[in-house]
Parts: structure tokens; C-alpha cells; sequence
């Protein structure tokens, strides 16, 4: 292992990507330190770590903590992901969107600019919920304490609470694209990852202080560690499964060159989506009390914070569900059955037993939605299975399954891609044997 993290450093390009992609999340991480005028962040801060096991706590996991600290980079880049959740919805009914989809590069630039306008739209709105809500929580917190949360509550604050907030969702949008283009990994990926990884950190720690000071909370501590470790394992062992279709292409001769004759197999991912199912029910679970805040004081606000807390059985069920539908948008959007047929039957190649076309295509599609649905079903119970524990008592947030299965994908992700550059240049990966590879099913 240590022999292969000095390769890493020994290949130039890859070095470069790396030291830039840390360079770009260090950035981040001192943006989410810089206050944002006009908000006692100290009294926010104190507020929102008494709602660890609410959405506000997840939002400010995501986030890594910036938003308890009422800093510029509060709203995080859940803005951007609700943008683009938004627009890949649109595509399958929007014409305009269909075509630009199939223009490849060009198109993908034109849906691209059209995922930052709406990302400002929706930061706007979300920001200027967030200035009403810091309002009208600043009068809660001081009838309690006589304590200040906003001092000079209006307008001009709710103005520049829009302004702060939405450029510092754009700028972390920037750096993730960066990260994408010039860096290692999926930029946006990386910077939930790092904000989530800032707050495991200190609660690791936290945890350790309190079972010094409390020996019995030793036994406790244990069965969550000997779980959290079981839990880390089903969803590598699941990530990386795959499902190997049998392919056999046929002779063909071109010239004086004879082309095909070779078995080989189409693997399809029990994950085909990745952690995107996860960050994108994600986002619309912060909906619900987004909404609540435009309207404080209201039958709506009490409906959402009853129903759509963390614990209660309707966010739950919807939240499973959401990651379920989004599993099997997106991997109908990264695999075409159909397409993966044609372009099979192009180069002479043949599943035994299948006549090439559409009934290639018909067998492609039924074997990915059998495997996506368990893989996707795992995913869901291992992302809700926490909030029980949260409704128990003595499970911190941190530890809950969606940041476990955010940090597990994006960190096998970030690893196969340098694992590749590796392999490129002819040096031994991360493992050995097998290298970072689905197993086959």
C-alpha cells in the first residue's frame, strides 16, 4: 500500500490532479469559516447542534457545518443538484432537451448552462427562505434568552442574505467543476464528501470523550462500531457487484486482418447510479422545510415539521421511495438497452441465445432492472435504518447510513479513477489482486 501511494506521487499528471484537487477543497473549506454579515453565527450555532436528528441537522451535514456557523457557504451546492434534478427530469418530456441530449459535447455544454441559471434561481429562493427563517427564529431564540439572533432584521438583510448566499453556492459550484476538469474524481461528489467528512471528524471525537468520561457507555459503543463496520462492508460488497452478461463476437475479415472470434461479457453494476440516487433524494427531502420557511407560524410549516421530521414514518417512506425511482431514472439514463444492442450487433457480436436486435435489447433491459431493484431497495434500508436509531436515542447523526453510503461511493469512485492512471502506466493499484473491480454475480 505504501509502495503504491509513492507511484502515485511519481506520475507527474497525477500528481498535479491531486495536489489541485486538494488545493480547490482546502479552499472550500475555508470559505465555510468566513461569516456572513448581519448573523449572530455563535447563537445559530448553538441552535442548530440541538437538531442534530432533524433535517436542518442533515442540511448542515452536508454542508460541513456551514450553516450552523451562518457562513457564506451556507446553502452548500444542494441549489446545483436540485437544478440538475430538475432539468434530467425535463429531459424525457421536453423536446428541446431531447435534442440536446443527443448532440453530444455541444449539447451537454448547453444543458450544463442552463443547470446554472436555474442553480441561481434556486439559491435565490432558498436564501431568501433561509433570511426569513433566521428572522423569525430570532425572535424565538430571544423570547427564551433575550439573546440576539438577527440585529437588524428587514429588508436590507434579507437582500444581502440573497446576495451572500447565492454567490457563494456559484463559487462552490465553480470549484466542483474544476475539480471535475482539472482535478481527480467528480468535483461535486468530493465537496459533500469533504463537507461530510469535517463533521465526522470532531464527532469521532466527541463520542471518544464521552465514553472516557462515561466507561459504561463502552458496550453501547461497540455493537455501533461492530455495525457501522458490518454496514460499510454490504455496501462495498454491493457497489462493486456486477451482473456479467456473455457476449461472443463473430470472425470478421477486413482486408487481410481477421477482426472478433473471442467470448467476453458486458458487466452491468448492480450500482449503475452510483451515490447519485442518494444526494438526489436528498434534495428533494429538504423541500418540505424549505417550503415551511416562506410560510412561519403557518398550518403548512406545523404540517411539514410534524410529518417530514426525521423520525416520522411519511419521511421515511418517502425518502426510500425517492431513492428507489431515482435509481432507476438515472440508470436508464447512463445505459440504453437498446443502444447497447445496436452497437452490438454492429461490431458482430451476439448473446448466446438471443437474437441480435431487439430481443438483445428486451434481455439487456430485464436483467438490469432485476439486479437494480434489490441493489436499489439495499440502499434505501441502509439510508433510513439510522433515523430509527436516531428516534432511540444515542445514535449521533454523523453516523447515519446516507453520509456512510456518500462517503463510500465517492470515496471507490475517486480510487478506481486513480487506480486507472495507475494501471496506465504500468504500475501496480490499491489491490493487487483484482484491482478495484465488480465482482461478478
Amino acid at each position: 500500500m505504501l509502495e503504491t501511494f509513492r507511484n502515485v506521487f511519481k506520475i507527474k499528471e497525477l500528481r498535479t490532479r491531486i495536489l489541485f484537487t486538494l488545493g480547490i477543497l482546502i479552499v472550500y473549506r475555508v470559505g465555510g469559516h468566513i461569516p456572513t454579515p448581519g448573523v449572530n453565527g455563535g447563537l445559530l450555532f448553538d441552535y442548530i447542534n440541538q437538531q442534530g436528528g432533524t433535517l436542518f441537522g442533515l442540511f448542515d451535514l452536508f454542508v460541513g457545518g456551514a450553516f450552523a456557523k451562518a457562513t457564506i457557504f451556507s446553502l452548500g451546492i444542494m441549489p446545483y443538484i436540485s437544478a440538475s434534478i430538475i432539468l434530467q427530469l425535463l429531459g424525457p418530456v421536453v423536446p428541446y432537451l431531447q435534442r440536446l441530449q443527443k448532440e453530444g459535447e455541444e449539447g451537454r455544454r448547453k444543458i450544463t448552462q442552463y443547470t446554472r441559471y436555474g442553480t441561481v434561481l434556486i439559491a435565490a429562493l432558498q436564501a431568501y427562505g433561509t433570511s426569513v427563517y433566521l428572522q423569525s427564529l430570532s425572535s424565538q431564540i430571544g423570547a427564551q434568552n433575550g439573546t440576539v439572533l438577527v440585529p437588524s432584521p428587514g429588508i436590507g438583510f434579507q437582500l444581502l442574505t440573497v446576495l451572500t448566499f447565492t454567490t457563494g453556492t456559484i463559487f462552490i459550484m465553480w470549484l466542483g467543476e474544476k475539480i471535475t476538469e482539472k482535478g481527480i474524481g467528480n468535483g461535486i461528489s468530493l465537496i459533500i464528501f469533504i463537507g461530510i467528512v469535517a463533521r465526522l471528524i470532531p464527532g469521532i471525537f466527541q463520542e471518544a470523550q464521552r465514553i472516557f468520561l462515561d466507561p459504561g457507555r463502552i458496550p453501547g459503543a461497540f455493537v455501533i462500531v461492530v455495525v457501522m463496520v458490518a454496514v460499510i462492508a454490504a455496501v462495498i460488497m454491493v457497489t462493486r457487484a456486477q451482473r456479467r452478461i456473455p457476449v461472443q463476437y463473430a470472425k470478421r475479415v477486413v482486408g487481410r486482418k481477421v477482426y472478433g472470434g473471442q467470448a467476453t461479457h458486458l458487466p452491468l453494476s448492480v450500482n449503475t447510479a452510483g451515490v447519485i440516487p442518494i444526494i438526489f433524494a436528498q434534495a428533494i427531502m429538504f423541500a418540505p422545510q424549505t417550503l415551511a420557511t416562506f410560510f412561519p407560524r403557518s398550518g403548512i410549516s406545523t404540517f411539514m415539521q410534524l410529518h417530514f421530521s426525521m423520525t416520522s414514518l411519511m419521511y421515511n417512506v418517502v425518502y426510500g421511495i425517492v431513492i428507489v425511482f431515482f435509481a432507476f431514472f438515472y440508470t436508464a439514463i447512463v445505459i440504453n438497452p437498446v443502444q447497447l444492442a445496436d452497437n452490438m450487433k454492429s461490431q458482430g457480436g451476439f448473446i448466446p441465445g438471443k437474437r441480435p436486435g431487439k430481443a438483445t435489447a428486451d434481455y439487456i433491459d430485464k436483467v438490469l432492472t432485476r439486479i437494480t431493484l434489490p441493489g436499489a431497495i439495499f440502499f434505501a434500508l441502509i439510508a433510513v435504518l439510522p433515523n430509527f436509531l436516531i428516534a432511540k436515542g444515542g445514535v449521533q447523526f454523523y453516523f447515519g447510513g446516507t453520509s456512510v453510503l456518500i462517503l463510500v461511493g465517492v470515496a471507490l469512485d475517486t480510487l478506481q479513477q486513480i487506480e486507472s492512471h495507475l494501471l496506465m502506466r504500468h504500475y501496480d493499484g490499491f489491490i493487487k489482486k483484482g484491482k478495484i473491480r465488480g465482482r461478478s454475480m
